[in-house]
């Protein structure tokens, strides 16, 4: 293999393609895993050195030889959700005399716009909050040279900070199930985020569990797409369809979990709005105790997401200082806050 000097297009695929392997075995070299056999290594090796490639870092790091600017990639500023966590992030930050861009990516295409905001390489560092590593995004990652931790999705090659929202479900419908309840229903978005996915599977899994059914009706949306679904609208438009079956004869959901606390937000306006008693004729569970819950007593499931932000932070500003670090992966766990919208024992 002839030495080329290398130019704008030698890119991670490049070295992929010259030794033969995975993008992701590019990764696990670049970044010393163990996972690689000494044979490829020395393959990915050669091509890396053939190539002349070089992971890129910002021009501001390059002249000043110190970190100045973290970077976080987030689909929304205004989702409460989202801002939960950057407030943890804000909470550490305050530690450390660095600079912090906030990066908005949108919530219809947050891989992309990722990929294009890696392109740019004005970070030293970055948090990447509920955006899927794509094949092209990861290769993007990995050739930036840049720190990068993620928070809300998972990756072998970074560590994560990761929210189960599979067993956040569970812990709801057992917490209906251990209360008596045995119609339970769901208001979920109109075109569910893989968050609200798993959220929904887990409620489900732990209903059949409980030799409970859910009756396919009793799984409504609202016609609200902002956010994700995530949003108050949602929520009293698909509590609206619930008061429709009440009132047409059928005897409805006794109990509803909602995917997001702003939709149980909006719900709890429609139920009292139609005279329906919270938790007497419905019970109502959340999901991500924000901090509004407390005022509206509403049951919900906290991902303690300030302290994720903190967390994600500090790994940061670890494998900023020390490149070879270990990596952390960790599965954040949800518990029930119990308040009263839900009927105790």
């Amino acid at each position: 293999m002839a030495t080329q000097p290398r130019s704008k297009k030698t890119t991670i695929y490049a070295v992929a393609k010259e030794a033969g392997v995975a993008i992701s075995t590019v990764s696990r070299v670049m970044n010393g895993s163990d996972n690689v056999s000494e044979r490829t290594r020395e393959r990915v090796e050669r091509a890396i050195e053939d190539l002349n490639f070089r992971p890129q870092t910002s021009a501001r790091r390059l002249a000043s030889q110190q970190p100045q600017m973290i970077a976080v990639a987030v689909p929304s500023f205004t989702t409460p959700f989202y801002n939960e966590i950057l407030k943890g992030i804000k909470n550490e930050m305050s530690n450390y005399e660095l600079d912090i861009m906030l990066y908005n990516t949108g919530s219809k295409d947050p891989e992309s716009a990722g990929e294009n905001f890696f392109d740019r390489g004005t970070a030293d560092a970055v948090l990447m909050i509920s955006i899927p590593l794509s094949d092209a995004l990861h290769a993007q990652v990995t050739s930036s040279g840049i720190p990068t931790v993620l928070v809300g999705t998972k990756h072998p090659d970074y560590s994560y900070f990761y929210l189960d929202n599979y067993r956040g479900g569970r812990l709801a419908a057992r917490h209906f199930a251990e209360r008596g309840y045995t119609r339970p229903g769901m208001i979920v978005p109109k075109t569910p985020s893989r968050a609200a996915e798993e959220r929904m599977r887990g409620f489900i899994d732990e209903i059949h569990e409980a030799n409970l059914s859910i009756t396919p009706s009793y799984i409504v949306s609202g016609l609200s797409t902002k956010h994700a679904g995530f949003t108050e609208e949602n929520g009293y438009e698909a509590a609206e369809k619930i008061i429709g079956l009440m009132t047409g004869g059928d005897p409805g959901p006794d109990g509803v979990f909602c995917t997001s606390d702003t939709q149980a937000l909006g719900a709890i306006h429609a139920f009292r709005r139609a005279g329906v008693d919270i938790p007497g004729e419905i019970g109502l569970i959340g999901y991500d105790n924000l901090k509004l819950t407390k005022y509206l007593d509403l049951t919900t499931i906290d991902q303690h997401m300030v302290s994720i932000g903190e967390q994600a932070t500090r790994q940061l500003m670890k494998e900023l200082s020390e490149p070879n670090v270990e990596k952390v992966q960790v599965v954040e766990e949800p518990e029930v806050i119990e308040r009263s919208s839900t009927r105790y024992q």
